[in-house]
């Protein structure tokens, strides 16, 4: 074998040190779907007359390519692969301008990963037992996480180390106790080869407590006897919405319902309309953020009753502050959130 070639054996991510003066090689083994390729890197560092490159990969793929330069220059050679991991074996044929040549073996893994993705699901976060899961779509390296209460305190604020759990694994997270409500709990995972994903989470809601409005029977239209109590709500709204509204952009949900008396469908229809009049109210009085309004109708009764009864504890509303949609726990459906 000439003296002057360089052995490839390239081991993953790392180049290799120069075993001869003509030529080196080095490996940027791991690369971002969308971003760039993993590339083999040749490094003419003497003249020669050009070189090959003969590699197969471990799905079959043949790649071939031919190349040359003047000493200093650096050829890359692209490595178009799917996502995963793939192992090549090849050689790298060199010619010099004496009519030498030489053969070398190449080995070496490359990995293309596409989109590092975090799931969690709203179910995973439990505030009241400290602790919320998720899973990531790659091996687990570690996460930064920080949750910060409404004091301002930081209930955590660190590093959770992971051993490489295979992708989809049911990951979990806790944190101590601390006084005060969690306003904010961000993540930022990372899969075993350092790339990230963060995610911010506001995992609360202030249900606003208040009089309800009496509306006529069958009718929309806030009462003006009915107005002091809406002027109630908007100034706990606002007294809310000044608290909380520091640590993220806050929306306003106001959710209307009915009582048995009359059909099913017209009480949607009239719960709907009337949540968009006191959304409305709300808005005329000042409000700025935004607002979204929906009606249950007598689907979601506060008292169980049988049909046809006029139930006071049912005609209601509900005024609720958060981040995103709000988690109703007696929902008959998904909402269709309506924006004001």
């Amino acid at each position: 074998m000439n003296p002057r070639l360089l052995l490839l054996c390239l081991a993953l991510c790392s180049p290799l040190p120069a075993l001869a003066d003509a030529i080196r090689a080095s490996l940027e083994g791991r690369a971002a779907l969308g971003e760039k390729l993993p590339t083999l890197l040749i490094h003419i560092e003497e003249p020669i007359a050009g070189f090959e490159v003969k590699l197969k990969r471990s799905d079959g793929k043949v790649v071939e390519v031919k190349g040359g330069g003047k000493p200093g220059i650096v050829r890359r050679i692209e490595l178009e692969q799917p996502e995963g991991r793939f192992h090549y074996e090849g050689e790298l044929v060199v010619r010099f301008p004496d009519a030498e040549a030489g053969t070398l073996p190449l080995s070496f893994d490359t990995e293309l990963y596409g989109p590092l993705k975090l799931e969690v699901r709203k179910e995973d976060v439990d505030v009241a037992g400290r602790r919320l899961r998720f899973t990531l779509n790659r091996p687990a390296g570690r996460v930064d996480l920080t949750v910060l209460m409404d004091t301002g305190k930081k209930a955590f604020d660190g590093e959770v180390p992971f051993k490489g759990e295979a992708a989809g694994t049911p990951l979990e997270l806790k944190w101590p106790a601390e006084e005060g409500r969690v306003m904010k709990i961000s993540l930022k995972a990372f899969d075993t080869a350092e790339f990230y994903m963060g995610l911010d989470l506001f995992p609360w809601q202030v249900d606003i407590p208040h009089e309800e409005v009496n509306f006529a029977s069958g009718s929309a239209d806030v009462p003006a006897a009915e107005r002091s109590k809406l002027d109630k709500s908007h100034a706990l709204i606002a007294e809310s919405l000044a608290k909380y509204g520091r640590f993220a952009a806050l929306r306003l949900y106001v959710l209307g319902h009915t009582d048995t008396v009359g059909p099913t469908t017209d009480n949607r229809e009239l719960s709907l309309k009337r949540a968009k009049s006191l959304a409305t109210y709300f808005r005329k009085r000042g409000l700025r953020v935004p607002v979204f309004y929906e009606g249950f109708g007598e689907q979601s009764p506060a008292v169980a009753t049988p049909d046809e009864t006029a139930e006071a504890g049912n005609r209601r509303a509900e005024y609720i502050i958060a981040v995103e949609d709000p988690v109703l726990q007696q929902a008959p459906y998904p909402p269709r959130w309506r924006k004001l």
